[in-house]
């Protein structure tokens, strides 16, 4: 009797816990649907100009890489690999290219951005970050609601995100993050009280490529009437690196230079190539 006793008790908690997670996800219908951009694209800090003027916090290291990527930029060579259809990761994903769309279940929270297709999952179970995390360009995260008023509305959404990998840049202009995977990206989100069609994200990302966490605003906007469509960068990607330089087709299938002046591919390379196919 006693055995069943505790099965029973523990059912009872379990489903208890499964309500209580289930009304949690429903209080914030609020916050689910789309959002859009509503922060200046092409730059990390909106409030300042883009790249050297946007004053990224970096190491004398990381100082001479976005140095070379700025180089590199004005003669073709690729170094983003947005370039090539890549994903482009945390935090730099967080500047929307396209409307997310917010999706709130118990115990996890989706975001879905067509751009590239990544999804993030935000974990509000109250787990613990496992020993190991498989890496991944989007990482893995944890958030937590804070909701001191018991308003939905003024609620705070607190994540963090670690295990990153792949080479990940902060902007279009070349902002490098380390190459260690060590980074570690905090967001507070909130909806604004006057108006709570638009959305806050103090963003902080501590990695070792600056000499401290760089923190900046975003802001996101409701989207009443948003079509989800797939967007499938590859499908129409005529961009291509040879040799460590970026061409593109032209409409009848030739290469073209991406920048005035360029040069062509070298035809040592195609030869390389061919000799190896023999």
């Amino acid at each position: 009797m006693r055995c069943r006793s505790s099965v029973i008790a523990a059912l009872a908690l379990l489903c208890a816990s499964m309500v209580a997670r289930g009304e949690e996800a429903s209080k914030y219908t609020a916050w689910e649907g789309f959002w859009g951009r509503g922060s200046p694209p092409g730059v990390w800090d909106p409030g300042k100009p883009p790249g050297p003027g946007q004053q990224a916090p970096l190491t004398p290291q990381y100082q001479a890489v976005y140095e070379s990527n700025l180089a590199k930029a004005k003669t073709g060579v690729a170094f983003d690999p947005k370039y090539m259809c890549g994903p482009v990761g945390m935090p730099r994903m967080m500047t929307m290219g396209a409307p997310m769309e917010l999706i709130i279940r118990p115990g996890t929270i989706y975001m879905l951005i067509e751009t590239t297709s990544p999804i993030r999952r935000i974990y509000t179970d109250g787990r613990a970050w496992p020993r190991e995390i498989d890496r991944s360009y989007v990482g893995y995260s944890i958030g937590r609601w804070l909701d001191s008023d018991n308003d939905p509305t003024h609620a705070t959404l607190e994540i963090e995100t670690r295990g990153l990998k792949g080479l990940r840049l902060m902007e279009n202009t070349g902002i490098p993050l380390a190459d260690d995977g060590e980074t570690i990206v905090k967001e507070q989100l909130t909806l604004d009280r006057a108006d709570p069609n638009i959305m806050h994200n103090d963003i902080s990302t501590d990695d070792h490529a600056f000499t401290h966490p760089w923190v900046v605003s975003r802001i996101y906007k409701r989207v009443r009437d948003a079509r989800p469509q797939e967007d499938n960068c590859a499908e129409e990607n005529r961009l291509m690196v040879i040799g460590g330089r970026t061409y593109m087709t032209d409409p009848n299938g030739y290469l073209m230079p991406v920048q005035k002046g360029e040069p062509a591919p070298d035809p040592q390379l195609f030869q390389k190539y061919f000799s190896q196919q023999r």
